[in-house]
């Protein structure tokens, strides 16, 4: 699964080598020079995690985390220049998930992001609201799923599965995204690669969540593309 990232801060070159360094990994990249910008785009785009600057113009990155922390716990890598404790502290009272000073090295970046992220996909499933469609409810901090009334059992790894696509409605999901993005081992490497195991687990999902699973209405297949969650 691709994550899409914003990279806030007020010098180019730093945004330029972030966007290069990361896409090189799979990840979108947008970027923002100032934080008005950024609270902007983050209004208009769904962002997986922000990487985010203390001293920007407009606003500054401290005012721009309160903005999002009324609404959203969107992942916020906060970056700065300064590496005085009181920075430190404000960041994470402000609801910071993680703080890098500056320079940094790209690869301790990427493994920041890549800590974080998997740091708070438990937390983001837990404090999502129940998903309904069409007689299907989804509830991701019980791990429950019914369809009309009656409670379906899936496994781990199924419910995993639902939700990822779920939780994105008529989001594409290649097989590639789906292996990524649920058959990692503890470390977040990746496993030697069986897209069989996605075709598989994508039929018993069907089998125990649609009505008729030769004619499915929730999981569909785009052909030569990958999978995804019909809408309402």
């Amino acid at each position: 699964m691709a994550y899409r990232i914003l990279a806030v801060d007020d010098e180019p070159m730093i945004l330029k080598g972030l966007r290069f360094a990361l896409e090189q990994d799979g990840y979108l990249v947008d970027e923002a020079l100032d934080g008005q910008a950024a609270l902007e785009q983050i209004d208009h785009q769904h962002y997986d995690l922000v990487l985010l600057d203390v001293m920007l113009p407009k606003i500054s990155g401290t005012d721009v985390l309160q903005k999002i922390r009324e609404t959203s716990d969107l992942p916020v890598i906060m970056l700065t220049a300064r590496g005085e404790d009181m920075d430190k502290i404000l960041g994470f009272e402000y609801g910071a998930d993680d703080y890098m000073v500056k320079p940094f090295n790209i690869l301790e970046v990427k493994a920041r992001i890549k800590s974080v992220l998997r740091r708070t996909a438990h937390k983001q499933n837990t404090t999502a609201k129940p998903l309904q469609v069409r007689g299907l409810v989804i509830d991701p901090a019980a791990r429950s799923v019914q369809r009309d009334g009656k409670e379906i059992n899936l496994t781990a790894k199924e419910f995993n599965l639902l939700w990822t696509m779920a939780s994105h409605i008529g989001r594409v999901f290649s097989r590639e995204d789906l292996h990524d993005a649920l058959w990692k081992n503890e470390r977040g490497e990746e496993n030697v690669y069986d897209l069989r195991t996605v075709d598989v687990h994508i039929r018993r999902l069907r089998e125990k969540l649609e009505r008729d699973s030769a004619h499915p209405e929730y999981i569909l297949t785009k052909w030569g593309v990958g999978y995804y969650f019909a809408g309402r």
